[in-house]
C-alpha cells in the first residue's frame, strides 16, 4: 500500500464531517496512517478472530481495492483509537477500476443499468469492546449520508455468514432469505455457489445483526449466496435502493435533504 505519512488524503466530493455520540466520532479517514490503523483492525478481526486467509503482510488487511476506496472510521474519542470501519468504493472509482470487489464472487451483469450510480460497501468490522453499542449504527449513518452527499442511487455489499458450524446455520438462513430476494430480472449469480441444498435441516433461524439491519433498511438479497473459501463463509449480496429506504430507517438517521449539516457535494 502507498504510504503518505501525515498527509491529508484528497477525496472527490469533499470530506464527510464527523458525527458524535456516546464517546465516538465517525468520519472518513483523512491520512494514510488512519487507513492503515483501520486495516490493522480488520486484520485482528478477520485473521485472528475469524481465521480468514488474508492478502498482504501479517498484521494488515490490504488488497488492491483499498487505495481506491474511502474509509469510514469510528473513533473512540477518549483514546483516539479506531474501533470500527467500513470501506466505500464510490461509483467513479469502480468505473475507473472496471470492477467491484463483489465481481470476484458474483456475476453482476444483471446490475449493469444500476452501476453508474452504485457504490459498494464492505470490510465492515467493530472492535469487540464496542459491539452491541452505537458503533455500527453510527457507521451506517455515515454510509447513508455519504450516499446522499454523492447522489448514489444504489448501495451494494456482501454480508458474510460464517461456515464454522459446517454450514448448517447459513443453509437455514438461505432458505429463510429466499422470500427476501430481488426480482429475478436483476438477480446475480454466484461464481462459486454455497451448496445449501445438500444440508437437510430446515430449522427457522434469526438473521445475523448485519443482514437484519439491511432488511430493516429496505434492502433485498441479490440472489443465492456465494462460497468465500478464504474467509470460510457464505456471502449474500445485499442491494439497497437509497430512495426506497424504509421510513423507520430514514427517521432514525435523518431526512436526506433537510437535516444534513453540510452541503451536498457539487
Amino acid at each position: 500500500m502507498q504510504s503518505i505519512k501525515g498527509h491529508r488524503m484528497e477525496r472527490d466530493g469533499g470530506p464527510l464531517e464527523a458525527s458524535r455520540r456516546q464517546g465516538l466520532s465517525v468520519r472518513l479517514a483523512r491520512t494514510w496512517d488512519e487507513v492503515e490503523a483501520a486495516q490493522r483492525l480488520r486484520w485482528r478481526i478477520f485473521a485472528q478472530e475469524l481465521g480468514a486467509e488474508l492478502e498482504g503482510p501479517s498484521g494488515i488487511d490490504h488488497d488492491r481495492f483499498d487505495d481506491h476506496c474511502d474509509h469510514l472510521i469510528a473513533i473512540d474519542q477518549s483514546h483516539g483509537r479506531i474501533v470500527g470501519t467500513y470501506r466505500i468504493l464510490p461509483p467513479h472509482a469502480s468505473a475507473r477500476l472496471g470492477e467491484l470487489y463483489s465481481d470476484g464472487e458474483f456475476d453482476l451483469s444483471a446490475l449493469a443499468d444500476l452501476r453508474p450510480s452504485m457504490m459498494e460497501i464492505g470490510r465492515s468490522c467493530i472492535d469487540p469492546a464496542w459491539r452491541g453499542g452505537a458503533a455500527m449504527a453510527m457507521l451506517w449513518r455515515g454510509v447513508y449520508r455519504y450516499a446522499i452527499e454523492r447522489r448514489v442511487t444504489t448501495i451494494v455489499g456482501c454480508a458474510s455468514v460464517s461456515l464454522s458450524d459446517g454450514g448448517q446455520y447459513a443453509a437455514n438462513l438461505t432458505r429463510l432469505l429466499l422470500e427476501s430476494m430481488v426480482d429475478t430480472s436483476i438477480q446475480v449469480t454466484p461464481r462459486e455457489p454455497f451448496r445449501f441444498d445438500s444440508l437437510n435441516s430446515v430449522k427457522r433461524v434469526e438473521p445475523p445483526t448485519l443482514i437484519k439491519g439491511y432488511l430493516r433498511a429496505g434492502a433485498r438479497v441479490g440472489g443465492l449466496p456465494a462460497w468465500d473459501r478464504r474467509f470460510n463463509c457464505a456471502d449474500f449480496l445485499m442491494l439497497l435502493a437509497v430512495e426506497q429506504l424504509s421510513s423507520r430507517f430514514a427517521r432514525r438517521f435523518g431526512d436526506p435533504v433537510k437535516r444534513l449539516d453540510w452541503p451536498l457535494a457539487a
